[in-house]
C-alpha cells in the first residue's frame, strides 16, 4: 500500500509546485531564514537539506544538478563554496522549522525555516548599508557657516 508517500500538494498545479520550491529555495539560499507557511516550510525542508547533500559533492555533474534545480548560478556558486564548507561535518539535518504562532488575515499557522548555524548578516543582503561618515561632515560644515 502506497499510504501518505506521494509529496503535498499545496492546493497548486505542479508547474506552481516547482515554481514555488525553487524561488523559495533561492531565498533560502540567499537569507538563510524566510518566513513561510507551515506546509510550505514542511514541503521545503527536505528539499533544501537534499540541495546542501548534492553542494557538498565537487563534481561537475552535481553543480550543473545544482545550477538546473535552482536556476541561479549565484545560489549555486553559494551552496557550492560557502553552506557545502560550513556543513562539512554533518551528516545531515542542516535546516530546522520554527513554529511561529498564526498569520493575522487567515490564520495560517506561519513558521520560520532557517540553516543550523546560518549567518546572520545574511538576512541585510539586499538592504543597503546607511553610511554615516557622510553626514557627519555636513552636520560639522553646517555648526561651522553658523559659527
Amino acid at each position: 500500500m502506497r499510504h501518505g508517500l506521494a509529496n503535498k500538494k499545496l492546493n497548486r498545479t505542479s508547474e506552481h509546485r516547482k515554481a514555488l520550491l525553487k524561488n523559495m529555495l533561492n531565498s533560502l539560499i540567499k537569507y538563510e531564514q524566510i518566513k513561510t507557511t507551515l506546509p510550505k516550510a514542511k514541503f521545503l525542508k527536505p528539499q533544501a537539506d537534499k540541495i546542501i547533500t548534492l553542494g557538498k559533492k565537487e563534481t561537475l555533474q552535481t553543480t550543473k544538478m545544482l545550477v538546473s534545480k535552482l536556476q541561479d548560478i549565484k545560489s549555486a556558486n553559494k551552496v557550492k563554496k560557502t553552506l557545502s564548507k560550513r556543513y562539512q561535518n554533518r551528516n545531515g539535518g542542516y535546516t530546522r522549522i520554527i513554529k511561529a504562532g498564526f498569520r493575522y488575515g487567515d490564520n495560517a499557522p506561519m513558521a520560520i525555516i532557517e540553516f543550523v548555524d546560518r549567518d546572520v548578516e545574511a538576512k541585510r543582503v539586499d538592504k543597503p548599508k546607511k553610511n554615516t561618515t557622510k553626514d557627519t561632515p555636513k552636520t560639522e560644515e553646517k555648526k561651522q557657516a553658523t559659527a
